[in-house]
Formats: structure tokens, sequence, C-alpha cells
């Protein structure tokens, strides 16, 4: 039986406490090194230290760990940099659509105001169409009643043979007759002459005594030679006469026609002229 050795038995425990406790020393021995915030600082040409366990040293210090963070803090600088002038974009984009809808707003305000406005204008000029047809309407029917006469006096003055002498009576007659249309409007008077001669020879003399009627009115009163108008009869009878058929004396009946508007130009010379159209004597 061999002898018990207790230097041999005890040998490998120790070592393996040794080592164990050199691996504990060395992390605390590190961090024992590190400069205090008040130390002097570290040159910067010196090689970065990382510990003793690299890149996954659980006691790193604060340098090692601004060196991974500083990047990550460029980054989110760069994106809220582009936020930012995205925000600025938006705000840009929108202030442009408002004042596109204000001009656009505008703009159809102003053409509603344009359109209001056309629209009065329409209206006026319609009811001013209306006005003026009412008063062509008007004028139709007083220009309507310009050629409407109507007899309102007739008589009849006689000659003595073929001659176309007035006698004294026959004077007298045509003056009271002319005195009464002094300052008279719208009225014309007909003159026509008959002859109880046959044919030719009957129209030539009626024709003569007509004339020398219508002569006498405008030398001795005045009348306008518009107003006179005669025709020669011959020997044709008045149309409405009661007697016999045939006519036996030279005459000359003369016919005062006026017009349907006369009262009117009696009333308002003035007025009545504008509207008829009819002259003055």
């Amino acid at each position: 039986m061999k002898a018990f050795s207790p230097t041999r038995n005890h040998l490998p425990g120790r070592l393996g406490f040794l080592v164990l406790a050199f691996a504990i020393a060395i992390p605390a021995l590190a961090q024992q090194q590190q400069p205090s915030p008040n130390s002097a600082p570290v040159s910067t040409s010196a090689t970065p230290k990382e510990g003793f366990w690299g890149r996954v040293n659980p006691f790193a210090r604060k340098k090692w760990v601004n060196n991974r963070v500083d990047p990550l803090k460029g980054q989110l600088n760069e994106l809220d940099e582009v936020n930012a002038k995205n925000g600025r974009d938006i705000q840009d984009v929108d202030g442009r659509a408002q004042a596109g809808n204000r001009h656009a707003q505008s703009t159809a305000d102003a053409a509603s105001q344009a359109a209001s406005a056309a629209n009065a204008q329409a209206q006026k000029a319609n009811a001013t169409a209306q006005g003026a047809a009412g008063q062509v309407d008007q004028l139709n029917s007083t220009v309507s009643g310009l050629d409407q006469y109507r007899q309102s006096n007739e008589f009849e003055v006689t000659f003595h043979g073929r001659e176309p002498v007035l006698s004294v009576a026959a004077r007298k007659q045509l003056d009271s007759f002319a005195a009464k249309l002094v300052n008279k409007q719208g009225y014309v008077l007909e003159i026509e002459g008959r002859s109880p001669l046959a044919s030719t020879a009957g129209i030539q003399v009626s024709g003569r005594l007509a004339e020398a009627v219508k002569r006498y009115f405008v030398t001795q009163d005045q009348i306008p030679v518009y107003r006179l108008h005669t025709i020669a009869l011959g020997n044709t009878p008045v149309a409405d006469s009661s007697e016999s058929q045939f006519v036996k004396v030279s005459s000359v009946r003369i016919r005062l026609m006026e017009n349907s508007l006369a009262a009117q130009a009696t009333a308002s010379p003035h007025d009545a002229a504008s509207l008829t159209g009819a002259e003055r004597p």
C-alpha cells in the first residue's frame, strides 16, 4: 500500500482557485484603469481600447458607446430635417391650394356679379323694348287714322253760262266758308266742277269752273294749295242727289273732309302736328 501525499492531492484545487481569482480580478483592474472625469483627457492619437472582452464587453466605456450612437444620431437628425422639409412643402402646397381656392371663389363671385348686372340690363332692355312696342302700337294706331276722313260740311256755288266768273253772291259764300277754316287743321277740300254740256266740252268747262274756285280760295282766302283737290266731272250727276240725273246748270260743289285726328290737332296744334304729321295752313 502506497503512502498518502498531501501536496500532490491539493495542487489541482489550488490551481483552479488561482485561475478563478485571476479571471475576476482582471475586469476589476480594467475598470480601475479608466480615467476619471477630473483626469486629463486621453490623447486621440492613442488606439481606442475596447476592453478585455472586445465588442461585447458588458462594462463598455462611454466613448465606445458614443462611437456606436453618434451615427444613429446623425441619421435621426437627417430624418428630422427630411420630415421638417416635408412639413414645409406640405404647408407651401396647402397655402397655394388655399390661395387658388380664394382666387377661384373671387373669380366666381365676380362672374356672378357680372351675370347679375347683365340680367338687370337685360330686364331693363326688355322693359324698354316693351315700352317701344307700346309706342309703336300707338303710333300705328295714329298713322292708321291719318287717311281716315269724314265729310263735315258741303255746299255749292253756281255759274251763269260757261264762263268761269264768280258772282258777288258766290264770292261771299266762299269767303264765309273760308272764315271758318282759319287755324283749322287736318282737313282737305274736294272741289267738283259740273257742266250741262256733254262729253269733252262738258269736262273742259267743268274743269275751268273748279279751277276758278280753287284760285279764289288760294288768292283771296289764303287757303294752302295742298288742301285743295279739284276734279272736272262734266255732266256727271251728283251721286247722292235725289233730283234728276241730268245736270241743268254749271256749278261747283265744295266738300269739307276732316281727318279723324282733327279734334286733337285743334286742341293742341303743336302736339297734334308732331303726332299726325299734318301740315299747318
